[in-house]
């Protein structure tokens, strides 16, 4: 693998049942680069262990007086120096390829499993965790992969070079090859602690990033409440901490590495101290006694390499156990993908007419929904194939009701059929009958959430996998492959999320055409967001103003609308949205709700909320209570004969709930 290929076709399957067993699958992909750089790395290695052997050369020839053995060691000098220079330049070149593409591997791996899980990830994963492992934990595996073939290079070469002396002067190779090991093995007991220094500078470091994330993306509402420097000062602390703990490792490594220096020292003082006493006694010559010298310090240079691949295991195991945690997060329920579950998708859309799911709006009540598991329609994660769309709105409705043929190839549709039908969820009894506009109000704040996550086919919140799945039509969406339950439901959570771009860019997202740019950012009331950007603009087109990163340019009312818009252009078979309006104001709010309704007209619509006036254009209300549906039917009618609901929709405290409750009983009293 050359960095041109770059990126991977497929980046493979990870074994992510343990770091080690990360590191080990990589280096089985690297197999070939690893070889090459080894293969670089013995010539230059071995180039550098021939030159003191010709130096002993040179020195016997100068002392027998021998002008031919000197010019023979002149030349050999000469070729060995060239061995060295090109070995050293290949094995740079492969061992940082090596780095490179292992590095780019990861990075490919850990998007998919992003785009996989969506806004599910940073629920079961800190978001400083992910930055960490995304950014300094990737370089720091691509450094392990690379010095992986150097060290071996120099262990085999350190190896042949102990073999050599012994051959050579077994007098003193005895005591090189007895020395050398316990040169190798000196620092091991320290390690250890080295490791889990590194460790806790990891974890302090990444703290410190998930801190600065929270500010940066909360300064807006800190500068608001005046709470900027409370967190700045909380972000110096844990930054002097991350530098304790970097200095504490540091002095870690320097004792290592000052070890690595004095250890070849004392054994080059030895076989100095035992070279001479043997030299004296005529038992080896002074060009041998020179050779062993220069090999001597000639190993300390693979010896380096020791301490190199230490510190660089010490450094990415960690690195390696926070990616393959990353990368072993699966959803609670399967995603089917065989052939008789197409079958059974083909046939109930088969059975249903040519409109699909024909269009139901089911309003779900307030809750604080943090996204949907499988299909969130404007969540965290940048839509594959598009600068803009969320992790869901990859699902859009494909021309004449077929699914996109992969999720990052944009207007491409396969011939997989979509499911249609109602919408059932088996769980609570929720029904959103084709054709109709239903609204469902959830007692429970945290109920909402649930709900829009089973909604979304694919839920990620703890238990979800022992509940039944929804069911779209008569297929449940568990059996239904992901690429095409997200052709059939979209579902935008309750704070999408706007990346930088433009305009056009973020409503730039896989759709079925059936809707325009225009009609959906005039159903979502943005003409006023509109002439803000216009006025932005260079050229007065609001299409081409940049939007800044998670839209903060914009007010909290104005991001809603156009999440909103983003998620009626895609069109959708079945589009849940989580309190779209609830940083709106109520004027706004009820031309938003109409907008809804006319654009959604026969498509099928799930709005979760306890706004009144989304509430109110609702053909049909369920009431959910403790998971179950405690009442069915309309907004109105509801509001008077059910005073839970009336409770959860009105905002009705607990003494004027027993007040009503009191006077509708004197009334029915007065009655009778």
């Amino acid at each position: 693998m050359q960095i041109r290929d770059l990126p991977y076709t497929d980046p493979g399957v990870p074994d992510a049942r343990s770091g080690p067993r990360f590191l080990l699958w990589l280096g089985r992909n690297q197999l070939g680069g690893q070889l090459k750089s080894l293969a670089w790395g013995l010539l230059h290695f071995t180039a550098i262990a021939g030159l003191p052997y010709m130096v002993g050369v040179a020195v016997e020839a100068v002392l027998d007086r021998s002008g031919g053995r000197l010019a023979l060691a002149g030349v050999l000098l000469a070729l060995l120096g060239v061995a060295v220079a090109v070995g050293d330049t290949m094995l740079h070149r492969t061992a940082v390829t090596n780095w490179i593409t292992a590095a780019a591997r990861v990075q490919q791996l850990l998007a998919r499993k992003t785009a996989l899980l969506g806004s599910a990830l940073t629920r079961r994963v800190a978001a400083g965790e992910v930055v960490a492992v995304s950014t300094g934990d990737v370089e720091k595996i691509g450094w392990f992969v690379e010095a992986l073939s150097r060290f071996a290079a120099a262990a085999l070469t350190v190896l042949l070079v102990c073999a050599g002396l012994l051959v050579y002067q077994p007098a003193l190779g005895v005591v090189v090859a007895i020395g050398v090991p316990v040169l190798a093995l000196a620092v091991l007991p320290l390690l250890p602690r080295a490791t889990r220094r590194a460790d806790f500078q990891r974890e302090k470091a990444g703290r410190a990033t998930e801190l600065a994330s929270d500010t940066v993306a909360g300064l807006r509402v800190l500068r608001g409440i005046g709470g900027e420097e409370l967190f700045l000062d909380r972000y110096r602390r844990a930054s002097q901490e991350v530098r304790s703990a970097a200095v504490r490792s540091a002095r870690m490594w320097a004792a290592i590495t000052a070890i690595q220096v004095l250890m070849p020292g004392l054994l080059l003082i030895a076989v100095v101290w035992h070279g001479v006493n043997l030299a004296r006694e005529g038992r080896i010559t002074v060009g041998e006694l020179v050779t062993v010298y220069s090999a001597i310090m000639m190993l300390s240079y693979p010896l380096r390499h020791f301490e190199e691949i230490a510190m660089a295991y010490s450094f990415s195991r960690p690195s390696a156990k926070r990616a393959a945690r990353v990368l072993s997060l699966e959803r609670t329920s399967t995603e089917g993908a065989e052939g008789t579950e197409a079958g059974a998708a083909g046939k109930s859309a088969g059975s249903k007419d040519s409109a699909g799911v024909e269009g139901s709006v089911d309003a779900e009540g307030a809750g604080d929904a943090q996204g949907a598991g499988g299909v969130e329609g404007a969540g965290d994660t940048q839509g594959a194939g598009d600068t803009q769309g969320a992790e869901g709105v990859e699902g859009a409705r494909g021309v004449e009701g077929r699914a996109p043929a992969d999720a990052t190839e944009r207007g491409e549709w396969a011939d997989a059929p979509v499911p249609a039908g109602d919408l059932y969820d088996p769980a609570t009894g929720l029904l959103a009958p084709a054709g109709r506009l239903t609204a469902v109000v959830c007692g429970d704040p945290d109920e909402a959430g649930r709900l829009a996550e089973r909604l979304g086919g694919h839920p990620a919140f703890e238990g979800a996998a022992d509940l039944p799945s929804v069911r779209l039509g008569d297929v449940p969406l568990d059996d239904v492959p992901l690429s095409t339950a997200r052709t059939a439901v979209l579902v935008q959570d309750k704070d999408p999320v706007l990346l930088s771009g433009t305009l056009r860019e973020l409503l730039d997202v896989p759709a079925s055409g059936a809707v325009t740019h225009e009609q959906a950012l005039d159903a979502a009331q943005c003409a006023d967001v509109l002439d803000a950007l216009a006025q932005a603009s260079v050229n007065d087109d609001p299409m081409a103003a940049h939007l800044t990163e998670r839209g903060r340019s914009l007010s909290g009312g104005q991001r809603q609308r156009l999440a909103l818009a983003r998620s009626l252009v895609t069109d959708p078979e079945a589009l849940v949205l989580d309190e779209p309006t609830s940083a709106v104001d109520s004027h706004t709010e009820a031309r938003v709700a109409e907008g809804i309704r006319r654009l959604r007209h026969q498509r099928t619509t799930v709005v979760l909320t306890s706004s009144p006036l989304l509430l109110d254009r609702a053909e049909r209300v369920v009431f959910l209570a403790d998971g179950e549906v405690a009442a069915v039917g309309e907004h109105r009618e509801l509001v008077h004969s059910e005073p839970r609901y009336r409770a959860v929709v009105t905002r009705e405290t607990e003494a004027e709930r027993a007040a009503t409750e009191a006077l509708t009983a004197f009334d029915i009293e007065e009655t009778a």
